[in-house]
């Protein structure tokens, strides 16, 4: 057994979570601003260029999301658990089966959006000239999106093997490499044409598609716990099934985020392209504490499903909780920042007064609640590590219900406006949170609390 895998099992907490959750926080910070520096420069288009970001948001969301958060969470659970089991083969085998599942996955999601997505769009409020811009930018997503795919799930095999500082590394690199690629394809220049929107989906997948083949050199040079065995290529159904044990489950949890976000998007596109454009920056911006909640997540992976591997539940739950309690306060209170702040740095995105209004409405309403995402989010992670995704999925499920009852009665019936949609969705957190809490709490990670429980056995 290394020496990681050694102190996953047995080092202080808080030490590890830090350790771990460092380098990923940072480059996904990086990446954060690199994503509200991509915003500032299509809001230099005008606000239809910004109601077709927003318009576009929920795919680009649903990417990152599933291939990050869902498959990618099952394969670092996969190869954590063989670590702990001290079973390297079987950790190789999940590096070959992973990008089997991201190049196949990838196929699907483009057909699917060459059907529907169009309509998905015009759904959401898209004509004319916006509706066109987010169609060219989706377009591009979903052509390149096996480079999204594989660089995510490729990325996941390091840091189920507890190894957080490479991917992170190449991520900064990649980060600072983008502004000045994006501002390329959307502006134009030494010939090429000016693509507006879309040029900033081209940007991503040509950085995803760098990211991978960084990935995939540093496995082949041997500098990876989990490496290209050639016997470890042939398709393992039983690799695939524990893969997808706790990736299925959790992919009900982007769709349904997803699906909520289109819905919430469609609402808001009735105030008009102004509310839908400061709607998109709002969300935007949400993306500054996400990568926080994405870096504690991932470890948190990592750190449940060792230990989970090794058969020690109470030490998995308390590095869950300690992951969740961190993440919390540091988004917390970056998400008090935020709402306090609005004036300083919302009109550097927009200077429309109904865009910047809205919001600002969004941020000063959701933005003290991200303690509560945080929760959520990070013990949804856990909860992959620990291959033990029933209650996070009833979660989303609950709230999924939650949002759309509630800000359809708030709009529809009782005509209220865009801030009584961000209340509903504020609320709606908290309820995950509390759904998610209660079921580690009484012992879903662990198979004997579990069959013990009347609740948890539902």
């Amino acid at each position: 057994m290394d020496v990681l895998t050694r102190s996953i099992l047995n080092g202080k907490p808080l030490p590890l979570i830090f350790m771990l959750t460092g380098p990923n926080a940072i480059a996904f910070t990086i990446q954060a601003f690199v994503n509200l520096a991509e915003i500032w420069l299509i809001g230099t288009l005008g606000t239809a260029a910004l109601a077709a970001i927003a318009l576009s948001f929920p795919f680009s969301i649903l990417i990152q999301t599933m291939s990050l958060g869902a498959l990618g969470g099952g394969v670092s659970s996969a190869v954590a658990r063989a670590l702990g089991n001290d079973d390297r083969i079987r950790a190789d085998k999940v590096l070959w089966h992973a990008i089997y599942l991201g190049i196949v996955i990838a196929g699907i999601l483009l057909i699917l959006f060459w059907f529907l997505g169009q309509f998905a769009l015009s759904f959401m409020g898209g004509e004319g000239a916006i509706l066109e811009a987010a169609l060219g930018y989706c377009t591009i997503l979903f052509l390149g999106g096996v480079f999204l795919w594989l660089s995510s799930l490729i990325s996941a095999i390091f840091r189920g093997a507890g190894d957080m500082a490479y991917p992170s590394r190449v991520m900064i690199i990649a980060s600072v490499l983008q502004i000045p690629l994006t501002a390329f394809f959307i502006f134009g220049a030494f010939g090429v044409p000016a693509l507006g929107v879309p040029g900033a989906a081209l940007s991503n997948v040509v950085i995803s598609a760098g990211i991978a083949l960084a990935m995939v050199l540093r496995i082949k040079s041997g500098k990876c716990l989990v490496g290209f065995r050639k016997s470890s290529m042939a398709i393992d159904a039983s690799v695939f099934k524990e893969i997808l044990k706790v990736s299925l489950p959790a992919t009900l949890n982007p769709i349904l985020n997803v699906a909520v976000i289109l819905f919430l998007t469609a609402l808001v596109g009735r105030f008009g392209a102004s509310a839908l454009a400061g709607f998109g920056v709002g969300t935007r911006i949400e993306y500054v504490v996400l990568p926080i909640m994405f870096a504690f997540g991932t470890a948190a992976t990592t750190l449940v499903g060792t230990n989970i591997g090794a058969g020690n539940y109470r030490r998995a739950e308390l590095m869950g909780w300690n992951a969740a309690a961190c993440a919390s306060l540091f988004c917390g209170v970056i998400g008090v920042v935020l709402a306090l702040s609005t004036k300083l740095w919302v009109p550097i995105f927009t200077s429309d007064p109904i865009a910047a209004s809205v919001t600002k409405s969004y941020i000063q309403i959701v933005g003290p609640a991200f303690s509560l995402y945080a929760i959520g989010l990070v013990l949804y992670f856990a909860s992959q590590g620990a291959a033990a995704m029933k209650w996070p999925i009833r979660a989303q499920i609950i709230r999924s219900i939650l949002v759309v009852a509630a800000a359809w009665s708030a709009v529809d019936i009782f005509g209220m406006g865009t801030s009584s949609i961000f209340v509903i969705s504020t609320l709606s957190l908290a309820v995950y949170a509390g759904v998610v809490s209660a079921a580690v709490y009484l012992g879903a990670w662990d198979p004997e609390k579990t069959a013990k429980s009347r609740l948890l056995s539902i």
